[in-house]
């Protein structure tokens, strides 16, 4: 069946670049395939090819590498029905569980175990109307929303979300993070602090300390 197995991009152990865990060592599981097509994706290798594995096999190899977090991550991991149960079995095994997905599919069956970081795609992205504001409803206080920016018009549309949505009161961050070929970070700050919003700034740390490569 589908469902027992995934097509996987890669395994990796590394920093966690982003979210409200950024730093803490990690293992992450890229899942193959997305039905978005961002403009600006740093990601687009992930989009197709990779190797089936039986989750039996991804859960053993995220055990090799000891660590106490997993990220489970895309492309958009949710396109694949077997992600579901693949977040079980690791929050079964006693992982700290994180998903990275787009917050263009449903997220109601995911574990509740499991930490939700779910993007809300900005104009900029190309992809406004593929928004699941529904997903919303399936939030807690242990998830997180991300907003990944390109320019003012981005982050105003943002801002406006997370009034609307009434976010900072539903989970536990809400991330803005400059697109890296877009706005200046520096910039994107002085607009949040201006504005006082409650909301978390982020850079992609593993950017920081290896550049642009996969794998990190």
């Amino acid at each position: 069946m589908a469902s027992e197995s995934l097509r996987i991009t890669e395994i990796f152990y590394s920093l966690q670049g982003e979210s409200n865990t950024s730093g803490l060592p990690t293992v992450f599981v890229r899942l193959t395939g997305c039905p978005l097509r961002c403009t600006w994706c740093d990601t687009e290798y992930s989009f197709s090819g990779g190797e089936r594995m039986t989750i039996d096999a991804i859960v053993q190899q995220v055990a090799d590498y000891g660590a106490d977090y997993v990220c489970v991550t895309g492309g958009e991991p949710l396109a694949q029905p077997g992600c579901l149960p693949l977040l079980e079995r690791l929050a079964d095994a006693g992982y700290e569980v994180s998903l990275e997905t787009s917050g263009a599919l449903d997220v109601a069956a995911v574990d509740s175990r499991v930490v939700k970081v779910m993007d809300l795609k900005a104009p900029g992205s190309g992809e406004v109307g593929k928004n699941l504001y529904q997903n919303i409803h399936h939030l807690d206080h242990k998830d997180q929303v991300k907003f990944v920016i390109a320019d003012r018009a981005d982050y105003d549309w943002s801002a406006s979300k997370l009034i609307e949505y009434n976010l900072t009161e539903k989970v536990s961050d809400v991330l803005f993070s400059p697109v890296s070929t877009g706005v200046e970070p520096a910039e994107l700050a002085h607009w949040i602090l201006a504005d006082r919003l409650p909301v978390r700034f982020q850079i992609q740390l593993h950017r920081v300390i290896w550049g642009d490569k996969t794998g990190v």
